[in-house]
């Protein structure tokens, strides 16, 4: 009889505790009220919610550095932190609280609204750069001593350095779910990757992001109670990197002390669109990619951000008449003319609308006289001499009319880095003749087209970095390099994970003879000693270059200013191009002026503390 009785209970209290667990398991994980069809958080997400802030301190990228070492990315400094605190309760006494409106230099009442509102983790953000406030030494010392709930000073890291201008061809990062989403399915699924994680937008920083992700990012976590009130003795914890051979370092080509004074330079004479790209003439090492306009804060708004972003130095533009050096070279080489030849230039072409710069024109000349006086009367008659083919031909053998910055072919690999891979995305192909457009000579002859292209406009296009390795191709001989952005990829300690080779990047048609590149360079020095870049006497070294003026095609857009060109004239050591976007229609060349102060900042760089990164 009681051994019955023992099992009754037994059993009762096991359905007890059966009846307590479903209703434990009802509240912490049925999403429903009994009462209401309405959808609550279970208690489960409740406890998570109240148990713990994440505040982002570190995306763990990869970071970039210059020639020499100097950061690109990357900049750790002391930030104010702020956890939402429970409305109505004060964080601390209004002594601390007026000390601290103090020393952010807001007012009291400011302050106070914003604490009240603050509904997520996130710093003090400084207005001016759109990123969290760099608190100074005073502002550190002054901020230690108080004692608010829900304020502390903790390292951000950021990505720029909210005293310097961004660099385009580094890029940006933001998020983006629907590109994590294509391309980091596996690691979405594994739960190594977050639809809300950071990812590249553009430059390098997109290029290589699969690289710079690292280990993942780093928090800092704030622990409360169910109130929302922090649990006392746990304090901030912060989360770790768990492999110590990341985050990576990329070690660039460009010279930071020399990228930073030609975007100064740029922004203070009046390049307001347009791109500056300094190569070493040898190499092909892109040294200084500057784009105008610059890259402004996400708070300036998606439109002023995006046009900033855009890296012009990649963009293909109407070249105008830096153009005729393709044009000459053709003919030269088809042997349609001879560098001793003489034309006659009385301002009209007699068909096709076309006319010289120059009224009246510039009567008797030479080939190299045609090129220094940038005459488009000799260079319409020498496109008409050619076959389409042997201009588009030409273009290519010079590394225009494709994409010509370093690239991995697929199937290709250097170290730990597999193809197919560009470093530069964004670059754009340019063309010599549109896609859409027939090749048959009769035509473009009747239309006029194959005159105008000769003289860099109709379909014509090409880009600032082509513009800039076209002089370094022609120094070189006609040897077509792919410009290089990135020498080496270490691991955080400092083994390397890859070091790029120098590429070169040969025509299917051919190179240029050496001869036909002497005499484009003598062409270029008679343009700077006699012609339309006379402007730049007396700059710090004898240049040679080719100017240009292209008309955008679009309705009041103005022109395009080009000014190409190497020095010093004798040894040539760096080729570059500058290009100024929408330009009104009949003022002075402004991309040559910028090209001597260019050259200028160049030769002081060299000579100055910026000679140990020499190329």
């Amino acid at each position: 009889m009681s051994g019955v009785r023992l099992k009754t209970a037994a059993a009762l209290l096991a359905a007890l505790l059966l009846v307590a667990l479903l209703r434990l398991g009802w509240i912490m994980l049925w999403p429903w009220s009994p009462a209401s069809p309405a959808r609550h958080a279970t208690a489960s997400e409740t406890s998570v919610r109240q148990r713990s802030h994440r505040l982002l301190l570190d995306a763990g990228r990869g970071d970039f550095v210059d020639r020499s070492g100097l950061p690109l990315t990357g900049f750790a400094y002391e930030a104010l932190a702020i956890f939402p605190y429970p409305a109505g309760k004060p964080r601390g006494s209004g002594r601390d609280m007026t000390e601290l409106a103090r020393t952010l230099q807001v007012g009291a009442e400011e302050l106070r609204r914003a604490l009240e509102d603050w509904r997520e983790p996130g710093f003090w953000m400084d207005r001016h750069s759109g990123l969290p406030l760099r608190l100074d030494a005073r502002q550190q010392s002054e901020l230690a001593g108080l004692k608010l709930e829900g304020v502390a000073m903790l390292p951000y890291r950021s990505r720029r350095d909210p005293a310097a201008a961004p660099i385009q061809a580094i890029g940006y990062v933001s998020e983006n779910p629907e590109r994590i989403a294509a391309a980091y399915g596996k690691r979405l699924a594994e739960g190594s990757a977050s639809l809300r994680d950071a990812t590249g937008g553009g430059g390098l920083e997109l290029s290589l992001d699969a690289l710079l992700r690292g280990t993942g990012p780093i928090y800092a976590s704030s622990m409360t109670d169910a109130r929302g009130l922090p649990l006392k003795g746990l304090g901030l914890t912060v989360n770790r990197p768990s492999n110590p051979n990341y985050p990576l370092q990329v070690r660039t080509t460009l010279s930071l002390p020399l990228q930073q004074e030609l975007q100064r330079y740029a922004g203070l004479s009046g390049l307001e669109k347009g791109a500056i790209v300094v190569l070493d003439a040898g190499s092909a090492d892109i040294l200084a990619m500057v784009s105008m306009p610059e890259m402004g804060p996400p708070s300036a708004g998606a439109a002023a951000f995006y046009e900033g972003a855009a890296n012009r130095a990649v963009r293909a533009q109407a070249p105008g008449s830096i153009f005729k050096l393709v044009t000459e070279a053709a003919a030269l080489e088809a042997g349609v003319a001879d560098a001793k030849e003489e034309f006659v230039c009385d301002g009209e072409y007699g068909h096709h609308g076309l006319s010289c710069w120059k009224e009246g024109g510039h009567g008797r000349l030479t080939l190299q006289q045609g090129l220094a006086q940038s005459c488009n009367i000799v260079f319409a008659s020498l496109a008409e001499r050619l076959q389409p083919s042997q201009l588009a031909r030409m273009a290519d053998k010079l590394g225009l009319g494709r994409k010509i910055g370093w690239q991995l072919a697929d199937g290709r690999s250097e170290g730990a880095l597999r193809g197919p891979l560009r470093l530069i995305g964004e670059e754009e192909a340019g063309t010599v003749f549109g896609e859409a457009a027939s090749w048959d000579r009769t035509r473009l002859l009747r239309s006029g087209k194959l005159a105008r292209s000769g003289i860099g406009q109709e379909d014509v296009r090409m880009t600032p970095l082509q513009a800039a390795n076209l002089m370094a191709t022609i120094v070189n001989g006609g040897q077509v390099a792919e410009p290089m952005l990135v020498k080496e990829i270490a691991y955080a300690g400092g083994q390397r994970l890859a070091r790029l080779r120098a590429h070169r990047s040969p025509s299917p048609y051919g190179r240029i003879s050496p001869r036909v590149a002497a005499l484009l360079r003598d062409g270029m020095e008679q343009v700077v000693e006699s012609g339309t870049g006379s402007r730049l006497h007396g700059s710090s070294w004898r240049l040679a270059g080719k100017s240009g003026t292209a008309e955008s095609g679009r309705i009041g857009a103005g022109n395009s200013q080009w000014f190409v060109g190497y020095g010093p004239a004798d040894r040539p050591r760096y080729a570059v191009a500058v290009l100024a976007e929408e330009r009104p229609e009949g003022s002075p060349n402004l991309a040559a002026r910028l090209f001597g102060g260019v050259m200028d900042r160049i030769a002081a760089w060299e000579a100055s503390a910026g000679a140990s990164q020499q190329p």
